[in-house]
């Protein structure tokens, strides 16, 4: 028998909001065996999904009758999908003689185009885990696996934003902050904000906090880590507002590998609804692989040339290794320095095929005031403009907005001899 198992601002893609909750597939191996070349193609799209990053999938052809086959003398993985284009009486006649080769803990998940209820039933009393009725989208396939693994009773998963700058500079930690700061206040939505500027990230700075423990205390402790430490590590900025500081010290150098925040990744899903990373402006295979993993990408750049070639970079490496998310959204800042030649939001929006979600004007003597006093921009003023937009922003990242086209211009001589030149 096989083991049965019972989520000015223009928002340009109102993110679905079941997709940021699709949980990550553990680490197992599964291989399908498809009759369709329309199934196989989406078992192989969902491969490469972030999901889908620690799973080991194989996709064969050849249906139920390829797998009995390849199991006669193979042990069986994680997880067997068998898709099957024949009658009802013929896949249950596979799916009783794949039984007699399953190994105990092998899940089964069935694939084919009958709307039966009355084959459904008899599918779950045979002990299929899942039964999936085609057409159906990589992410609908994602969520089924994932939801194999998923604990019974346990809590919906948190969503994690990452903030990233186009150039250092360009003020994505203090929009990252002030976003979070307005979730936690107008969505009251526990938030934790997580600095992962090590060596001078700002964050302690801006909600004025000098806690002694951070993020340092956890991923240099991995055997220790877990949902308890985090929450002895957090430094309470407000009532739904936390914050897990950088320790901004030059005492070590911090080198990390690939995988080193996943755990705390992990943490902050499972404990909390919004988790804010504030990303510095590095690329290296950690920060990448952070940017990989959130469930939504906030890109803050200023209106010039570098940042737009930045920006432009950035977008291109995450659609392609994020094909079944939305499109990052980008937010420029401090538009409107005197004397300083522009790019215009409508020339970013045309050539990157990317709205852009926010546009915040020039004004030091509001931010000025709120970085040397440790306060936000609505703590300092409330009703101001820029106070507004972050409010807006906040809400757009959370998919509560309405799209807005961008109007399409023409282009600086500039921007049209850099698409040039990265087109050849």
């Amino acid at each position: 028998m096989l083991e049965h198992h019972e989520i000015h601002v223009i928002d340009p893609e109102r993110a679905d909001s079941a997709h940021a909750h699709i949980a990550a597939v553990p680490r197992i191996s599964l291989q399908a065996f498809c009759e369709t070349a329309e199934i196989s193609a989406v078992i192989q799209e969902t491969i490469v999904d972030r999901r889908m990053q620690k799973a080991h999938v194989k996709v064969n052809m050849g249906g139920s009758t390829s797998a009995v086959e390849a199991y006669r003398s193979a042990p069986t993985p994680n997880v067997i999908v068998v898709e099957s284009t024949g009658d009802r009486r013929q896949l249950v006649a596979h799916l009783d003689e794949l039984s007699e080769f399953c190994d105990a803990g092998t899940k089964v998940v069935v694939v084919g185009k009958l709307n039966d209820i009355g084959l459904y039933r008899e599918l779950m009393a045979r002990g299929v885990s899942e039964y999936l009725i085609s057409p159906f989208g990589a992410l609908d396939f994602i969520r089924a696996i994932s939801e194999l693994y998923a604990a019974p009773g346990a809590a919906a998963l948190g969503r994690v934003i990452a903030f990233y700058g186009a150039k250092g500079g360009v003020g994505a930690s203090t929009i990252a902050h002030n976003v979070a700061w307005s979730i936690s206040r107008e969505s009251e939505l526990a938030t934790i904000v997580a600095d992962l500027d090590l060596g001078f990230g700002t964050a302690g700075l801006d909600f004025n906090q000098d806690p002694p423990q951070g993020i340092a205390d956890a991923i240099y402790a991995p055997d220790r880590l877990d949902a308890n430490l985090v929450d002895r590590l957090l430094s309470k900025c407000a009532e739904k507002l936390s914050l897990l500081a950088a320790p901004a010290t030059l005492d070590k150098v911090y080198d990390f590998e690939e995988s080193t925040f996943d755990a705390l990744l992990d943490i902050l899903r499972a404990s909390v609804p919004i988790a804010v990373l504030d990303v510095p402006h590095v690329w290296t295979a950690w920060s990448r692989r952070m940017l990989i993993a959130a469930d939504e990408v906030v890109i803050v750049s200023a209106p010039d040339l570098a940042n737009f070639r930045n920006v432009k970079n950035v977008v291109d490496t995450l659609r392609a290794v994020r094909p079944n998310d939305s499109k990052p959204k980008l937010v420029l800042n401090n538009v409107g320095v005197p004397k300083r030649p522009e790019i215009s939001a409508a020339d970013f929006a045309s050539q990157l095929d990317l709205p852009v979600t926010a546009i915040i004007g020039f004004d030091p003597k509001l931010f000025g005031t709120a970085a040397n006093n440790g306060q936000m921009l609505g703590e300092v003023e409330r009703g101001s403009k820029p106070a507004l937009i972050m409010s807006e922003l906040a809400r757009a990242i959370l998919g509560r907005v309405e799209a807005k086209p961008a109007k399409r211009t023409g282009l600086p001589p500039l921007i049209e001899k850099l698409l040039r030149k990265k087109a050849s």
